[in-house]
Protein backbone atom coordinates (compact mmCIF):
# COMPACT_ATOMS: atom_id res chain seq x y z
CA UNK A 1 0.00 0.00 0.00
CA UNK A 2 1.31 3.45 -0.92
CA UNK A 3 2.29 5.50 2.13
CA UNK A 4 -0.10 8.37 2.75
CA UNK A 5 0.45 11.80 4.31
CA UNK A 6 -1.94 14.72 4.48
CA UNK A 7 -1.70 18.49 4.41
CA UNK A 8 -4.61 20.45 5.86
CA UNK A 9 -4.65 24.17 5.09
CA UNK A 10 -5.58 26.12 8.24
CA UNK A 11 -3.78 29.44 7.73
CA UNK A 12 -6.52 31.86 6.66
CA UNK A 13 -8.04 34.60 8.81
CA UNK A 14 -11.59 34.38 7.48
CA UNK A 15 -12.48 38.06 7.35
CA UNK A 16 -16.11 37.34 6.41
CA UNK A 17 -16.61 35.58 9.75
CA UNK A 18 -16.54 39.09 11.32
CA UNK A 19 -14.65 37.70 14.29
CA UNK A 20 -11.37 38.10 16.15
CA UNK A 21 -11.08 34.30 16.10
CA UNK A 22 -9.36 32.49 13.23
CA UNK A 23 -11.92 30.90 10.92
CA UNK A 24 -10.80 27.29 11.46
CA UNK A 25 -11.27 27.67 15.23
CA UNK A 26 -14.99 28.40 15.01
CA UNK A 27 -16.85 25.47 16.57
CA UNK A 28 -19.16 23.15 14.72
CA UNK A 29 -20.83 20.51 16.90
CA UNK A 30 -18.31 20.91 19.69
CA UNK A 31 -15.13 20.83 17.63
CA UNK A 32 -13.26 23.46 15.65
CA UNK A 33 -13.90 23.45 11.91
CA UNK A 34 -10.45 22.13 11.12
CA UNK A 35 -10.89 19.06 13.34
CA UNK A 36 -13.14 17.36 10.77
CA UNK A 37 -10.75 17.19 7.79
CA UNK A 38 -7.92 16.34 10.19
CA UNK A 39 -9.95 13.43 11.55
CA UNK A 40 -10.79 12.19 8.05
CA UNK A 41 -7.07 12.11 7.19
CA UNK A 42 -6.30 10.17 10.36
CA UNK A 43 -9.14 7.71 9.64
CA UNK A 44 -7.54 6.98 6.27
CA UNK A 45 -4.33 5.98 8.03
CA UNK A 46 -2.18 8.97 7.12
CA UNK A 47 1.17 8.47 8.83
CA UNK A 48 1.90 12.19 8.94
CA UNK A 49 -0.73 14.94 9.06
CA UNK A 50 0.55 18.50 8.62
CA UNK A 51 -1.58 21.50 9.55
CA UNK A 52 -0.43 24.61 7.73
CA UNK A 53 -1.11 27.50 10.10
CA UNK A 54 -0.83 31.25 9.69
CA UNK A 55 -3.31 33.62 11.31
CA UNK A 56 -3.31 33.01 15.08
CA UNK A 57 -0.91 30.13 14.49
CA UNK A 58 -0.24 29.42 18.16
CA UNK A 59 -3.94 29.32 19.06
CA UNK A 60 -4.76 27.05 16.11
CA UNK A 61 -1.95 24.64 16.96
CA UNK A 62 -2.98 24.52 20.63
CA UNK A 63 -6.58 23.76 19.71
CA UNK A 64 -5.66 21.02 17.26
CA UNK A 65 -3.30 19.34 19.71
CA UNK A 66 -5.98 19.38 22.41
CA UNK A 67 -8.41 17.51 20.15
CA UNK A 68 -5.83 15.02 18.84
CA UNK A 69 -3.35 14.56 21.71
CA UNK A 70 -1.98 11.23 20.47
CA UNK A 71 -2.14 11.75 16.69
CA UNK A 72 0.92 11.97 14.37
CA UNK A 73 0.49 15.71 13.86
CA UNK A 74 2.99 18.18 12.48
CA UNK A 75 2.70 21.91 11.90
CA UNK A 76 4.02 24.29 9.26
CA UNK A 77 3.82 28.08 9.15
CA UNK A 78 2.71 30.06 6.10
CA UNK A 79 4.15 33.47 6.93
CA UNK A 80 2.29 35.39 4.21
CA UNK A 81 -1.05 34.65 2.57
CA UNK A 82 0.16 34.12 -1.00
CA UNK A 83 -2.21 31.47 -2.27
CA UNK A 84 -2.92 27.79 -1.86
CA UNK A 85 0.20 26.56 -3.66
CA UNK A 86 2.35 28.63 -1.33
CA UNK A 87 0.48 27.21 1.66
CA UNK A 88 1.10 23.60 0.60
CA UNK A 89 4.73 24.40 -0.15
CA UNK A 90 5.12 25.53 3.46
CA UNK A 91 4.55 21.88 4.50
CA UNK A 92 7.49 20.51 2.50
CA UNK A 93 10.00 20.46 5.35
CA UNK A 94 7.47 18.81 7.67
CA UNK A 95 7.07 15.97 5.15
CA UNK A 96 10.75 15.52 4.37
CA UNK A 97 11.43 11.85 3.70
CA UNK A 98 7.84 11.01 2.75
CA UNK A 99 7.84 9.48 -0.75
CA UNK A 100 4.23 8.29 -1.05
CA UNK A 101 1.10 10.27 -1.67
CA UNK A 102 0.01 13.56 -0.16
CA UNK A 103 -3.66 14.26 0.45
CA UNK A 104 -4.45 17.99 0.31
CA UNK A 105 -7.47 19.13 2.35
CA UNK A 106 -8.92 22.38 3.71
CA UNK A 107 -9.56 23.32 7.29
CA UNK A 108 -12.91 24.97 6.50
CA UNK A 109 -14.51 21.99 4.72
CA UNK A 110 -16.10 19.94 7.52
CA UNK A 111 -18.57 17.76 5.58
CA UNK A 112 -16.16 15.75 3.45
CA UNK A 113 -16.71 12.04 3.96
CA UNK A 114 -14.10 9.37 4.54
CA UNK A 115 -15.72 7.33 1.76
CA UNK A 116 -15.18 10.13 -0.77
CA UNK A 117 -11.50 10.33 0.09
CA UNK A 118 -11.20 6.56 -0.24
CA UNK A 119 -12.73 6.88 -3.71
CA UNK A 120 -10.22 9.62 -4.53
CA UNK A 121 -7.29 7.38 -3.60
CA UNK A 122 -8.81 4.54 -5.63
CA UNK A 123 -9.22 6.87 -8.63
CA UNK A 124 -5.56 7.82 -8.29
CA UNK A 125 -4.63 4.13 -8.39
CA UNK A 126 -6.89 3.46 -11.37
CA UNK A 127 -5.65 6.42 -13.43
CA UNK A 128 -2.01 5.57 -12.79
CA UNK A 129 -0.90 9.22 -13.00
CA UNK A 130 0.66 11.55 -10.46
CA UNK A 131 -2.52 13.31 -9.36
CA UNK A 132 -6.24 12.80 -8.77
CA UNK A 133 -8.85 15.36 -7.77
CA UNK A 134 -12.36 15.77 -6.41
CA UNK A 135 -14.82 17.69 -8.56
CA UNK A 136 -18.44 18.69 -8.11
CA UNK A 137 -21.17 19.73 -10.54
CA UNK A 138 -22.96 23.01 -9.83
CA UNK A 139 -25.97 24.52 -11.56
CA UNK A 140 -24.52 27.94 -10.79
CA UNK A 141 -20.72 27.60 -10.84
CA UNK A 142 -20.03 31.33 -10.49
CA UNK A 143 -16.83 31.93 -8.57
CA UNK A 144 -15.53 28.38 -8.82
CA UNK A 145 -12.58 27.06 -10.78
CA UNK A 146 -13.73 24.97 -13.78
CA UNK A 147 -12.49 21.48 -14.60
CA UNK A 148 -11.54 21.69 -18.28
CA UNK A 149 -11.51 18.39 -20.13
CA UNK A 150 -10.10 17.52 -23.53
CA UNK A 151 -11.42 14.37 -25.22
CA UNK A 152 -13.08 13.52 -21.90
CA UNK A 153 -9.87 13.67 -19.91
CA UNK A 154 -9.02 16.27 -17.27
CA UNK A 155 -6.61 18.76 -18.82
CA UNK A 156 -6.49 21.72 -16.43
CA UNK A 157 -8.30 23.89 -13.89
CA UNK A 158 -9.14 27.49 -14.79
CA UNK A 159 -10.18 29.89 -12.04
CA UNK A 160 -13.44 31.76 -12.63
CA UNK A 161 -11.77 35.15 -13.04
CA UNK A 162 -9.44 33.70 -15.69
CA UNK A 163 -12.12 31.79 -17.65
CA UNK A 164 -13.18 32.55 -21.20
CA UNK A 165 -16.97 32.83 -21.82
CA UNK A 166 -16.96 29.23 -23.13
CA UNK A 167 -15.14 27.96 -20.05
CA UNK A 168 -17.55 29.77 -17.71
CA UNK A 169 -20.35 27.67 -19.21
CA UNK A 170 -18.70 24.52 -17.78
CA UNK A 171 -20.51 23.26 -14.67
CA UNK A 172 -17.92 20.75 -13.43
CA UNK A 173 -16.03 22.60 -10.72
CA UNK A 174 -12.86 21.98 -8.80
CA UNK A 175 -13.33 21.15 -5.11
CA UNK A 176 -9.65 21.81 -4.40
CA UNK A 177 -9.07 18.37 -2.86
CA UNK A 178 -6.20 16.36 -4.30
CA UNK A 179 -4.19 13.19 -3.98
CA UNK A 180 -0.69 13.89 -5.31
CA UNK A 181 2.53 11.90 -5.59
CA UNK A 182 5.01 13.60 -3.24
CA UNK A 183 7.96 13.71 -5.66
CA UNK A 184 5.85 15.39 -8.34
CA UNK A 185 4.22 17.75 -5.83
CA UNK A 186 7.39 19.36 -4.51
CA UNK A 187 8.98 19.63 -7.96
CA UNK A 188 5.84 21.16 -9.47
CA UNK A 189 5.30 23.63 -6.61
CA UNK A 190 8.76 25.05 -7.22
CA UNK A 191 7.78 25.82 -10.81
CA UNK A 192 4.42 27.52 -10.20
CA UNK A 193 4.36 31.25 -10.98
CA UNK A 194 1.74 33.86 -9.99
CA UNK A 195 0.60 34.58 -13.56
CA UNK A 196 -3.14 35.03 -12.90
CA UNK A 197 -5.68 37.74 -12.17
CA UNK A 198 -5.13 37.41 -8.42
CA UNK A 199 -1.35 37.48 -8.45
CA UNK A 200 -1.30 34.37 -6.25
CA UNK A 201 0.35 30.97 -6.41
CA UNK A 202 -2.50 28.70 -7.50
CA UNK A 203 -2.51 25.07 -6.42
CA UNK A 204 -4.79 24.43 -9.39
CA UNK A 205 -1.78 24.84 -11.71
CA UNK A 206 -0.71 21.39 -10.57
CA UNK A 207 -3.49 19.81 -12.58
CA UNK A 208 -2.28 20.95 -15.99
CA UNK A 209 1.28 19.99 -15.09
CA UNK A 210 0.13 16.54 -13.96
CA UNK A 211 -2.02 16.02 -17.08
CA UNK A 212 1.08 16.40 -19.25
CA UNK A 213 2.65 13.43 -17.45
CA UNK A 214 -0.32 11.05 -17.50
CA UNK A 215 -4.03 10.65 -16.78
CA UNK A 216 -5.53 12.70 -13.95
CA UNK A 217 -8.01 10.76 -11.85
CA UNK A 218 -11.27 12.43 -10.85
CA UNK A 219 -14.06 11.69 -8.40
CA UNK A 220 -17.41 13.50 -8.44
CA UNK A 221 -18.75 14.52 -5.03
CA UNK A 222 -21.98 16.17 -3.93
CA UNK A 223 -21.70 19.95 -3.66
CA UNK A 224 -22.89 19.86 -0.04
CA UNK A 225 -20.01 17.59 0.89
CA UNK A 226 -17.33 19.85 -0.58
CA UNK A 227 -18.83 23.15 0.61
CA UNK A 228 -16.61 25.38 2.69
CA UNK A 229 -17.43 27.94 5.35
CA UNK A 230 -17.00 31.65 4.72
CA UNK A 231 -19.33 33.25 7.27
CA UNK A 232 -21.43 32.33 10.27
CA UNK A 233 -24.54 31.69 8.20
CA UNK A 234 -22.65 29.00 6.28
CA UNK A 235 -21.19 27.69 9.55
CA UNK A 236 -24.70 27.09 10.89
CA UNK A 237 -25.80 25.53 7.59
CA UNK A 238 -22.91 23.05 7.62
CA UNK A 239 -23.68 22.20 11.25
CA UNK A 240 -27.27 21.34 10.34
CA UNK A 241 -26.13 18.96 7.62
CA UNK A 242 -23.57 17.33 9.88
CA UNK A 243 -26.11 16.96 12.68
CA UNK A 244 -28.62 15.37 10.32
CA UNK A 245 -26.00 12.84 9.19
CA UNK A 246 -25.09 11.94 12.76
CA UNK A 247 -28.69 11.61 13.93
CA UNK A 248 -29.71 9.52 10.94
CA UNK A 249 -26.78 7.17 11.49
CA UNK A 250 -27.85 6.60 15.11
CA UNK A 251 -31.46 6.00 14.12
CA UNK A 252 -30.44 3.47 11.46
CA UNK A 253 -28.40 1.73 14.17
CA UNK A 254 -31.49 1.29 16.37
CA UNK A 255 -31.70 4.50 18.42
CA UNK A 256 -35.03 6.34 18.70
CA UNK A 257 -34.77 10.12 18.41
CA UNK A 258 -38.14 11.77 19.03
CA UNK A 259 -37.26 15.06 17.32
CA UNK A 260 -34.12 14.80 15.15
CA UNK A 261 -34.32 18.50 14.30
CA UNK A 262 -33.60 19.48 17.93
CA UNK A 263 -31.38 16.63 19.15
CA UNK A 264 -27.77 17.84 19.44
CA UNK A 265 -25.38 14.86 19.22
CA UNK A 266 -21.70 15.41 18.58
CA UNK A 267 -19.61 13.18 16.34
CA UNK A 268 -18.13 10.12 18.05
CA UNK A 269 -20.90 9.61 20.64
CA UNK A 270 -21.74 5.93 21.32
CA UNK A 271 -25.43 5.07 21.85
CA UNK A 272 -26.83 1.56 22.37
CA UNK A 273 -29.85 0.06 20.64
CA UNK A 274 -33.40 0.79 21.82
CA UNK A 275 -32.31 3.94 23.59
CA UNK A 276 -34.79 6.82 23.33
CA UNK A 277 -33.63 10.42 22.99
CA UNK A 278 -36.14 13.15 23.79
CA UNK A 279 -36.46 16.59 22.17
CA UNK A 280 -33.69 19.15 22.68
CA UNK A 281 -31.31 16.65 24.27
CA UNK A 282 -27.58 17.45 23.98
CA UNK A 283 -24.95 14.69 24.01
CA UNK A 284 -21.44 16.12 24.14
CA UNK A 285 -17.98 14.73 23.42
CA UNK A 286 -16.90 11.64 25.31
CA UNK A 287 -20.43 10.50 26.21
CA UNK A 288 -21.27 6.79 26.04
CA UNK A 289 -24.89 5.64 26.34
CA UNK A 290 -25.89 2.01 26.83
CA UNK A 291 -28.92 0.06 25.61
CA UNK A 292 -32.55 0.73 26.57
CA UNK A 293 -31.71 4.10 28.09
CA UNK A 294 -34.29 6.90 28.13
CA UNK A 295 -33.03 10.48 28.09
CA UNK A 296 -35.75 13.05 28.69
CA UNK A 297 -36.30 16.40 27.03
CA UNK A 298 -33.70 19.12 27.52
CA UNK A 299 -31.12 16.95 29.25
CA UNK A 300 -27.44 17.72 28.68
CA UNK A 301 -24.73 15.05 29.00
CA UNK A 302 -21.03 15.82 28.70
CA UNK A 303 -18.27 13.18 28.81
CA UNK A 304 -20.54 10.87 30.82
CA UNK A 305 -21.16 7.12 30.76
CA UNK A 306 -24.71 5.84 31.24
CA UNK A 307 -25.27 2.08 31.57
CA UNK A 308 -28.14 -0.05 30.23
CA UNK A 309 -31.70 0.52 31.32
CA UNK A 310 -31.24 3.86 33.03
CA UNK A 311 -33.93 6.54 32.84
CA UNK A 312 -32.78 10.16 32.79
CA UNK A 313 -35.79 12.39 33.25
CA UNK A 314 -36.14 15.83 31.61
CA UNK A 315 -33.73 18.72 32.13
CA UNK A 316 -31.02 16.81 33.94
CA UNK A 317 -27.35 17.74 33.51
CA UNK A 318 -24.51 15.22 33.70
CA UNK A 319 -20.85 16.28 33.55
CA UNK A 320 -18.10 13.64 33.57
CA UNK A 321 -20.35 11.28 35.51
CA UNK A 322 -20.65 7.49 35.47
CA UNK A 323 -24.14 6.07 35.95
CA UNK A 324 -24.84 2.38 36.52
CA UNK A 325 -27.60 0.15 35.19
CA UNK A 326 -31.30 0.82 35.84
CA UNK A 327 -30.81 4.12 37.63
CA UNK A 328 -33.43 6.88 37.70
CA UNK A 329 -32.12 10.43 37.42
CA UNK A 330 -34.10 13.67 37.59
CA UNK A 331 -35.99 15.62 36.57
CA UNK A 332 -33.70 18.61 37.12
CA UNK A 333 -30.82 16.64 38.62
CA UNK A 334 -27.23 17.77 38.25
CA UNK A 335 -24.40 15.23 38.36
CA UNK A 336 -21.06 17.02 38.45
CA UNK A 337 -17.60 15.55 37.70
CA UNK A 338 -16.46 12.37 39.48
CA UNK A 339 -19.99 11.28 40.34
CA UNK A 340 -20.20 7.46 40.26
CA UNK A 341 -23.51 5.70 40.69
CA UNK A 342 -23.91 1.95 41.14
CA UNK A 343 -26.96 0.21 39.70
CA UNK A 344 -30.54 1.15 40.68
CA UNK A 345 -29.65 4.47 42.31
CA UNK A 346 -32.43 7.10 42.36
CA UNK A 347 -31.57 10.81 42.29
CA UNK A 348 -34.60 13.04 42.03
CA UNK A 349 -35.55 16.64 41.36
CA UNK A 350 -32.99 19.30 42.26
CA UNK A 351 -30.44 16.82 43.58
CA UNK A 352 -26.82 17.79 42.95
CA UNK A 353 -23.80 15.52 43.32
CA UNK A 354 -20.08 16.16 43.01
CA UNK A 355 -17.27 13.66 43.54
CA UNK A 356 -19.83 11.32 45.09
CA UNK A 357 -19.81 7.52 44.99
CA UNK A 358 -23.27 6.12 45.66
CA UNK A 359 -23.98 2.42 46.20
CA UNK A 360 -26.60 0.10 44.78
CA UNK A 361 -30.21 1.04 45.35
CA UNK A 362 -29.55 4.20 47.35
CA UNK A 363 -31.99 7.08 46.97
CA UNK A 364 -31.92 10.85 47.29
CA UNK A 365 -35.16 11.97 45.70
CA UNK A 366 -35.48 15.67 46.58
CA UNK A 367 -33.52 18.90 46.97
CA UNK A 368 -30.19 17.47 48.16
CA UNK A 369 -26.48 18.23 47.77
CA UNK A 370 -24.03 15.33 48.03
CA UNK A 371 -20.46 16.48 47.52
CA UNK A 372 -17.23 14.61 48.38
CA UNK A 373 -19.20 11.64 49.67
CA UNK A 374 -18.94 7.86 49.77
CA UNK A 375 -22.43 6.45 50.24
CA UNK A 376 -23.15 2.77 50.68
CA UNK A 377 -25.90 0.54 49.30
CA UNK A 378 -29.56 0.84 50.22
CA UNK A 379 -29.35 4.29 51.80
CA UNK A 380 -32.30 6.70 51.98
CA UNK A 381 -31.34 10.37 52.04
CA UNK A 382 -34.15 12.76 52.89
CA UNK A 383 -35.10 16.03 51.24
CA UNK A 384 -32.90 19.01 51.96
CA UNK A 385 -29.87 17.00 53.10
CA UNK A 386 -26.49 18.67 52.62
CA UNK A 387 -22.99 17.27 52.96
CA UNK A 388 -21.05 20.27 54.27
CA UNK A 389 -17.81 19.36 52.56
CA UNK A 390 -15.92 22.68 52.49
CA UNK A 391 -14.48 24.48 55.50
CA UNK A 392 -13.35 27.53 53.57
CA UNK A 393 -9.91 26.09 52.87
CA UNK A 394 -10.16 22.33 52.27
CA UNK A 395 -12.70 19.77 51.09
CA UNK A 396 -13.60 16.90 53.45
CA UNK A 397 -15.26 13.50 53.01
CA UNK A 398 -18.64 12.30 54.25
CA UNK A 399 -19.03 8.52 54.53
CA UNK A 400 -22.30 6.65 54.90
CA UNK A 401 -22.38 2.90 55.39
CA UNK A 402 -24.96 0.50 53.95
CA UNK A 403 -28.62 0.95 54.84
CA UNK A 404 -28.22 4.40 56.36
CA UNK A 405 -31.30 6.63 56.79
CA UNK A 406 -30.80 10.40 56.77
CA UNK A 407 -33.84 12.43 57.82
CA UNK A 408 -34.94 15.49 55.88
CA UNK A 409 -33.20 18.85 56.30
CA UNK A 410 -30.06 17.38 57.82
CA UNK A 411 -26.51 18.69 57.52
CA UNK A 412 -23.57 16.30 57.63
CA UNK A 413 -20.51 18.36 58.55
CA UNK A 414 -17.48 16.63 57.06
CA UNK A 415 -15.29 14.88 57.90
CA UNK A 416 -17.93 12.62 59.38
CA UNK A 417 -19.06 8.97 59.20
CA UNK A 418 -22.42 7.28 59.72
CA UNK A 419 -22.02 3.54 60.21
CA UNK A 420 -24.07 0.72 58.65
CA UNK A 421 -27.76 0.95 59.51
CA UNK A 422 -27.38 4.28 61.24
CA UNK A 423 -30.24 6.78 61.52
CA UNK A 424 -30.07 10.56 61.55
CA UNK A 425 -33.21 12.33 62.73
CA UNK A 426 -34.77 15.03 60.56
CA UNK A 427 -33.41 18.52 61.03
CA UNK A 428 -30.13 17.36 62.58
CA UNK A 429 -26.67 18.82 62.22
CA UNK A 430 -24.22 15.93 62.50
CA UNK A 431 -20.68 16.88 63.50
CA UNK A 432 -19.56 13.61 65.14
CA UNK A 433 -19.35 10.06 63.81
CA UNK A 434 -22.47 7.92 64.26
CA UNK A 435 -21.74 4.28 65.17
CA UNK A 436 -23.45 1.46 63.21
CA UNK A 437 -27.07 0.91 64.16
CA UNK A 438 -27.27 4.14 66.15
CA UNK A 439 -29.65 7.10 66.06
CA UNK A 440 -28.26 10.63 65.98
CA UNK A 441 -30.51 13.59 66.72
CA UNK A 442 -29.24 17.14 66.99
CA UNK A 443 -31.93 19.80 67.30
CA UNK A 444 -33.51 22.10 69.86
CA UNK A 445 -36.29 20.51 71.94
CA UNK A 446 -39.80 21.40 70.86
CA UNK A 447 -41.74 23.76 73.10
CA UNK A 448 -45.56 24.00 72.95
CA UNK A 449 -47.32 26.99 74.59
CA UNK A 450 -51.05 26.42 74.65
CA UNK A 451 -53.21 29.51 74.14
CA UNK A 452 -50.23 31.57 72.93
CA UNK A 453 -51.90 32.66 69.65
CA UNK A 454 -55.02 33.98 71.35
CA UNK A 455 -52.93 35.82 73.93
CA UNK A 456 -50.85 37.45 71.20
CA UNK A 457 -53.93 38.65 69.36
CA UNK A 458 -55.34 40.11 72.57
CA UNK A 459 -52.16 42.07 73.18
CA UNK A 460 -52.27 43.41 69.60
CA UNK A 461 -55.86 44.58 70.03
CA UNK A 462 -54.98 46.30 73.31
CA UNK A 463 -52.04 48.13 71.70
CA UNK A 464 -54.22 49.43 68.85
CA UNK A 465 -56.97 50.50 71.21
CA UNK A 466 -54.52 52.42 73.42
Amino acid sequence: MTALAAVVLCAGKGTRMKSEKAKVLHPILGRPLCAYPLKRALELGATHVVSVVGHQAAEVEKSIRSHFPDAPLRFALQKEQRGTADAVKAAQDALKGHDGRVLILYGDVPLLRKETLQSLLAAHDAAGGVLALVSTTLEDPTGYGRVIRESGKVARIVEHKDCTPEQRAVKECNAGIYSVDAAFLWKALAEIKPVNAQGEYYLTDLVEMAAKLGPVGAVDADATETAGVNDKVELAARARVLQQRINEAHMRAGVSIQDPATAYIEEGITIGTDTEIGPSVSLMAGTVIGKNVTIGQGSVLTASHVADGTHIKPYSVLEEARVGERCIIGPFSRLRPATELAEEVHLGNFVETKKARIGKGSKANHLTYLGDANIGAGCNIGAGTITCNYDGVNKHLTELGDGVFIGSDSQLVAPVKVGDGGYVGAGSTVTKNVPPGSLAVSRAPQVVKEGWVAAKKARQVKVKAG
